[in-house]
């Protein structure tokens, strides 16, 4: 009888059975374990290099032409990053610089929440005590968000240097959307912005009124941010000023041209262009420009801005007259036919599911329709009359007939 050994010995498989050659394959194992460790070191080593020679290039393409014109005694602070002037008399950042690179895409690193006071400030800057239990959050300029993809560079984020106190409405609601805003942009472009952001600052801004605080932190009115694109043919830049309050609109209701936010902070942007350039994308407030293809938001516009004429409401208004017959104004950026019922959906202003109001058409009413709103009212501004109820916190009005929408030029006339 012929056993399983013989027969392995006869096909010259014999070394599988041997202790040797178990050693062996374990000590093979080892040896490739080693060489991953290594390559994964040496990985780490070259990335660390690759990241420090981006972060250059960021520096130096700022400083070349990202940073507002400098006023006499001002020192700009240099981190990994971004850069920044330090207000000492309001103990904040007179303004930041960075650039929101694609590199953000990648990155995957975890908020540090560890605030401190930044050593290269020589003046000294505000501390933790002066913000701890003082109702406002501790507002982020260089957003960190956009410097996950790299330790040094978001750390550096969380420098005092780099705060300012905002409103937690404002911060964690409004700001936050319009940092998003720029994310996206880059996100779906695959192209770096240059962002500047700050407070407004003037004389005879109240302070921090804390028992315990070490300095005298002014509370803004207003903060600003600027986009810039700045590569290739094409240059473009959109300025954004916000209240420090709670806001109701969307971000992109709070643009305007860069050259509204030199007038509002006496900052001079994009000196280092030519003029001719520097005066042209300084003018602009092309919103639709800073939507890249792939973007879901992409085709939303800002709500008509209020107030309206004749007591009308625009998308935002909209969710103050729950329960109320109401005309509500903007523009059908969308629309859809449920599959199952047979309704149209008329979204004003923002895609779905981020819009603040729409409008339902239930296939019943359809008969009193004499053309398909579906299709006619898409890219229209229109007011719509009814009753308005709320569903998954959105509200909306149900039209029962065409007399219930008007365009809205006919609806000011």
């Amino acid at each position: 009888m012929i056993t399983a050994r013989v027969l392995y010995l006869a096909l010259g498989l014999a070394p599988l059975f041997t202790v040797s050659a178990q050693v062996d394959l374990e000590g093979r194992l080892k040896t490739l374990e080693g060489e991953r460790i290594r390559l994964e070191e040496q990985s780490t080593r070259l990335t660390a290099r690759i990241d420090s020679a981006k972060l250059a290039i960021i520096r130096r393409d700022l400083q070349r032409m990202g940073l507002p014109r400098l006023e006499d005694g001002e020192e700009v602070i240099v981190h990994p990053g971004h850069l920044l002037v330090y207000s000492e008399r309001h103990e904040q950042p007179k303004w930041t610089a960075h650039i929101a690179s694609p590199d953000l895409i990648k990155g995957n690193l975890a908020r540090i929440d560890s605030f401190l006071p930044d050593p290269l400030v020589k003046s000294g800057t505000a501390v933790t005590a002066d913000y701890w239990n003082s109702g406002f959050d501790r507002g982020h300029m260089v957003p960190s968000a956009d410097m996950r993809w790299n330790l040094e560079a978001l750390q550096g984020t969380y420098y005092y240097s780099n705060i300012s106190p905002q409103v937690p409405e404002l911060n964690r609601e409004t700001w936050a959307d319009l940092e998003d805003w720029g994310r996206r942009y880059v996100n779906f472009s695959k192209r770096r912005v240059f962002v500047a952001t700050g407070p407004v600052l003037r004389e005879g801004l109240p302070t921090m009124q804390k028992a315990d605080r070490k300095n005298e932190v002014s509370i803004p009115e207003y903060f600003w941010k600027v986009f810039a694109d700045l590569d290739g043919d094409s240059p473009r830049a959109i300025g954004f000023v916000m209240r420090n309050s709670k806001l109701d609109g969307p971000p992109i209701s709070y643009a305007v041209t860069v050259d509204s936010v030199e007038t509002l902070t006496g900052l001079d942007f994009f000196h280092a262009l030519d003029d001719a350039t520097e005066d042209r994308i300084e003018a602009m407030r092309e919103l639709k420009d800073w939507y890249a293809d792939g973007d879901p938001n992409k085709g939303e516009v800002e709500p008509l801005r209020a107030p309206l004429p004749k007591g009308m409401f625009n998308s935002v208004q909209a969710k103050y007259h729950i329960g109320k017959t109401a005309t509500v104004c903007g523009t059908v950026v969308s629309t859809r036919k449920t599959a199952k019922a047979k309704a149209i959906y008329l979204n004003f202003d923002r895609m779905h599911p981020n819009q603040d109001f729409y409008a339902t058409i239930w296939e019943y009413n359809g008969p009193n329709f004499s053309y398909d709103p579906e299709v006619w009212l898409l890219n229209k501004r229109v007011c719509v009359t009814g009753k308005l109820t709320i569903f998954d916190d959105i509200p909306r009005i149900s039209i029962n007939n065409e007399k219930e929408v008007m365009l809205y030029e006919d609806a000011i006339r």
